[in-house]
């Protein structure tokens, strides 16, 4: 036998096999890449999903807190609270909290400045509703100057809005006023509310 004709057949079949190896090596190389690719993609895909559920719900339950603030000044203006009454403020109060502590858990630091403004400055309205309804107002806190900070508070819901709404693509800062917040339907005017507690000045 010859032994050069062998050594070359054993170099061509390992050549081969060689070459077939790294051509399953890369193309399995090429497959993870792929799976990794389409797993981020997904969870991308879900991470937004989470964001924009989690946004939605939170902007509704702040609006709903900040109209409960204003139908309980209505009713502190026009008789006392009754259980009724309280249970559906606190219930709502209750629900943006619920909503807030799961919103610090997902939202970047850019939506989470402007919600806790927000949710600071309902807790400050909320509290001097809650005194004037106990009948103990720090000085200065009138129904007037706490329906005056209960209309306040639908500015910041706007701007938390649209911090949002440039986290999920919706809104981009493309041209000067991109970044600034529409006024809501509820703040058009600064006037009914405040106006409906002229002369309130003894809560």
């Amino acid at each position: 036998m010859d032994v050069g004709a062998v050594l070359i057949a054993i170099t061509g079949v390992a050549g081969t096999l060689g070459a077939a190896l790294l051509t399953q090596r890369g193309a399995d190389r090429a497959k993870k890449r792929e799976l990794e690719m389409t797993h981020a993609i997904q969870e991308a895909r879900e991470n937004r999903e989470l964001r924009r559920s989690c946004y939605t719900q939170l902007h509704r339950d702040a609006r709903q807190f900040a109209t409960a603030l204003s139908r309980h000044l209505y009713v502190m203006r026009d008789r006392a609270p009754v259980e009724e009454d309280i249970a559906a403020l606190e219930e709502t109060k209750d629900t943006f909290r619920d909503r807030w502590s799961e919103t610090l858990m997902i939202a970047p630091d850019a939506v989470i400045v402007p919600a806790h403004e927000l949710n600071e400055a309902l807790t400050r309205v909320y509290g001097q509703v809650k005194r004037l309804e106990q009948g103990n107002p720090r000085p200065g806190e009138t129904l007037r100057s706490a329906a005056e900070a209960q209309h306040a508070l639908w500015s910041l819901a706007g701007a938390m809005r649209e911090a949002m709404r440039r986290d999920l693509g919706v809104t981009t800062d493309a041209g000067h006023d991109a970044g600034r917040p529409s006024p809501l339907p509820s703040s058009s005017s600064p006037t009914p509310l405040t106006s409906d507690f002229e002369g309130s000045l003894d809560g």
